[in-house]
């Protein structure tokens, strides 16, 4: 099978495109810097925003993962415009040019909650997205995990940055809300076989909820974070309304990388519905929890 991966540079891309080399199909990955790719990758140049440095790649393909994202744990340049930007309307130019190349297959990868009406311009992006792939001529499938966590990944970073941000140097760290947030984070390693699967087909026309097998408030996650590294932290609370106020100012300031759209982000929980790995064959038993790979 030939297959484009789309943002198959970034950090889950990387990971994909190995896992499709390794089950023997032809991969090209496609990205404004493809120097990056994996061995037995091609690669081809092109930016979702701008259609007609993309549309070309999508010729000959049996399928197409769409796999760009801006995250949501920062305040993009351009600001949070940028969400829709790029997840709307690059989403619109991927189902247009699979479309125009007769393509079989595509496979979007989402966020746990997308919403076109959602709180936050990630989550109304990431929603209207899915809209927009619902509505096309191709057979897709879309996946809506948790906060994904591996070699590569940022968000165990984050939380360490986050600390910079609220209590640079010292040993206290107020989380905002008391770090009562939940999430249900899924390692890379378990994610992209099911988006392989996706990819070779049967599982045409359905959305999937995905997490690990443990959930873990934002303290918690922090706690795991610095035992892994045999370093001790004090979680203190920080009110949610004075996160809120310090967020705001942070988002009127130029180039920092957090602002409102973070603040609401932290009011509601990452986690399933229903964890549904197992229309892939795997319990949510056999899944690496975050602890297991901070060696915790």
């Amino acid at each position: 099978m030939d297959v484009l991966a789309v943002g198959g540079t970034g950090f889950v891309g990387t990971h994909l495109c190995r896992e499709l080399v390794d089950r023997g199909h032809d991969v090209t990955a496609l990205s404004r810097s493809p120097d990056d790719a994996p061995a037995g990758v091609e690669t081809a140049t092109g930016d979702v925003t701008a259609y007609d440095s993309v549309e070309g790649a999508f010729e000959g393909r049996d399928a197409v993962v769409n796999l760009v994202a801006l995250s949501p744990l920062f305040k993009p340049d351009g600001g949070d415009e940028m969400h829709d930007h790029v997840h709307r309307r690059g989403t619109e130019h991927c189902v247009r040019a699979a479309e125009t190349h007769d393509v079989e297959r595509l496979v979007q990868l989402s966020a746990l909650g997308a919403d076109p009406a959602g709180a936050t311009a990630y989550i109304r992006a990431k929603g209207r997205a899915e809209e927009i792939v619902r509505g096309s001529d191709l057979d897709w499938t879309i996946f809506r995990p948790s906060v994904v966590f591996g070699e590569g990944g940022e968000f165990v970073s984050f939380t360490k940055r986050l600390k910079g941000m609220f209590a640079p140097g010292v040993p206290v760290y107020p989380l905002p809300g008391g770090g009562e947030t939940r999430f249900q984070p899924i390692w890379v390693g378990d994610l992209v076989p099911t988006v392989a699967a996706a990819l070779e087909g049967g599982h045409e026309g359905e959305t999937y909820e995905l997490g690990g097998p443990e959930t873990l408030t934002l303290r918690e996650v922090v706690q795991l974070v610095y035992a892994s590294e045999d370093r001790s932290v004090t979680v203190v609370g920080l009110p949610m309304a004075l996160a809120g106020v310090g967020l705001s100012v942070m988002d009127a300031v130029p180039g920092m990388p957090m602002g409102k759209d973070q603040y609401r982000s932290l009011k509601f929980d990452n986690t399933t519905s229903e964890n549904e790995v197992g229309a892939f064959g795997v319990s949510q038993s056999d899944l690496r929890s975050l602890s297991s790979y901070l060696g915790v």
